[in-house]
């Protein structure tokens, strides 16, 4: 499908949506969703203690409702949107779900448990929840195509662009037609632009909840289109529109108008490329490009936490040996992970968005897992020893190879005044380094160890990868701990 003049963007999207179908999809395509959906259920079990999570969860229980949906591993049954938000959210509480990075960062399965929630509110089958899971990576890594440069870029946050994504994933399920499709996109697409600060500076619990709010309001969205609400049919190009509102867009004309701004990293051209978002749908699959995390952290911290890992365990170095560590990195990833707040992070939110801290942790540990962001180790004085040993330069060089590449560079000079090195282009769970299943299965046992059984890590992983003999009731039921 590419591009037309004679149709809104918002439509285009919506007649791919509503026709594509389970036998569309060829086998690898619906194995990798199965591996998505075990890594994220995976992470929704490590978010299950969080604090975040259960405040949220406390509200809605006390709250009440229609038994609509299940929250992972509880069991509450509450209102198809609310289980959405503490589902969405249990899944990105640990920052430790998926990551794709264009133009734009996102975390595609953030929009995993609008799937889940609008198929149990119609008891739709498992097919059909994996073809919705299909559209949420399809067009969320889409989106992170379609700004030059990305709304990161411009200081908004990449929930801006899951507000457009959310409506689809959870109106397939809901059985919208086209014209209820286009106004659900219209709907959520007009009130969930989210700026910049809860991933900039001291952060909070609103770094991973933002997001899943976006998920949240698109499931509520389709709700209103079935019940014929309208939305703007020209949401992106219309005036006023996402593109006009976000500059480098001719409303009028409806044609790209490449404009020099000022972002995070500098002066540049700001536009769209309409094609990136809805050229060539259904030629190939967007969620065949995605990443996963092999540690849980903010993504442009992997490459260099394992290139300090390599230095560290190759050399069979220990902490107290360190003078001084040099970290060479892109630009982008410079701005975002070395900015004052993160040398001396309060919260876990701040703590695994500093590449500072989880250097330091790498360092003196030589791993990093979830419990590395525990209050205890946030002043941890052999942490506090080595992170102000760590100093970080942006590089052109790299960010010209961004995000082709992710290029780190870690120089560890000891006090005996010898240098080591190593330099990595990709992180551990990029497309060109893969996690095995055997990789994804350690992380998931890891995550879930506190809330199942060896056994039922076993079933879990059995039912998640024979997912289509299932409807969604019977598989979110069979996800209680």
């Amino acid at each position: 499908m590419t591009p037309t003049n004679d149709k809104s963007l918002s439509r285009t999207i919506s007649e791919f949506a509503v026709n594509l179908k389970y036998n569309d999809l060829p086998a690898e395509v619906v194995h990798e969703v199965k591996r998505y959906l075990y890594d994220s259920i995976g992470c929704a079990y490590g978010g299950y203690h969080t604090k975040d999570v259960n405040i949220l969860r406390d509200i809605y229980t006390e709250m009440g409702g229609k038994d609509e949906a299940i929250l992972i591993g509880f069991g509450d049954k509450m209102p198809g949107v609310n289980a959405t938000l503490v589902n969405a959210l249990m899944v990105r509480a640990l920052d430790f779900n998926d990551i794709y990075w264009k133009e734009d960062p996102s975390h595609p399965s953030d929009l995993i448990p609008a799937a889940l929630a609008a198929g149990e509110m119609v008891n739709a089958s498992m097919e059909e929840v994996i073809v919705a899971i299909v559209l949420a990576y399809e067009f969320e890594q889409r989106m992170c195509l379609f700004a030059i440069p990305g709304v990161r870029e411009r200081k908004w946050h990449h929930a801006t662009l899951t507000q457009f994504v959310s409506p689809i994933v959870a109106g397939k399920l809901l059985g919208l037609t086209v014209d209820q499709m286009v106004n659900a996109i219209g709907i959520n697409g007009s009130h969930n632009h989210t700026i910049g600060c809860p991933t900039a500076g001291k952060l909070t619990m609103m770094k991973n909840t933002v997001d899943p709010m976006a998920v949240q309001s698109g499931v509520f969205a389709a709700l209103m289109a079935q019940k014929g609400y309208s939305g703007m049919e020209k949401v992106f190009e219309g005036k006023e529109g996402f593109m006009d509102a976000f500059i480098g867009w001719d409303a009028k004309a409806e044609a790209v108008k490449p404009t020099d701004m000022e972002g995070r990293d500098g002066i540049s051209a700001w536009a769209w490329d309409v094609n990136a978002l809805v050229g060539g749908l259904g030629e190939s699959w967007k969620i065949l490009e995605c990443g996963m995390k092999a540690f849980p952290t903010e993504a442009l911290t992997h490459t260099h936490i394992s290139c300090a890992l390599e230095v560290m365990v190759n050399n069979n170095l220990d902490y107290s040996d360190i003078q001084e560590v040099k970290v060479t990195a892109f630009a982008q990833a410079y701005d975002i992970l070395f900015d004052p707040a993160k040398y001396r992070p309060e919260s876990r939110e701040t703590a695994d968005h500093s590449l500072p801290y989880c250097l330091a942790v790498a360092i003196v540990d030589k791993k990093i897992t979830t419990q590395s962001f525990s209050d205890e180790k946030l002043i941890d004085p052999a942490i506090l020893e080595v992170i102000d040993k760590i100093k970080g330069e942006p590089s052109l060089e790299f960010e010209k190879m961004f995000p082709a590449k992710q290029p780190s560079k870690v120089v560890v000079t000891t006090k005996d005044g010898k240098q080591y090195e190593a330099y990595l282009e990709y992180p551990k769970g990029h497309p060109n380094e893969p996690m095995t299943i055997e990789d994804i299965e350690n992380k998931f046992n890891g995550l879930s160890a506190e809330v199942l059984t060896p056994e039922r890590q076993a079933e879990i992983k059995a039912m998640i990868f024979d997912v289509e003999k299932f409807s969604a009731r019977d598989f979110m039921a069979k996800l209680v701990v």
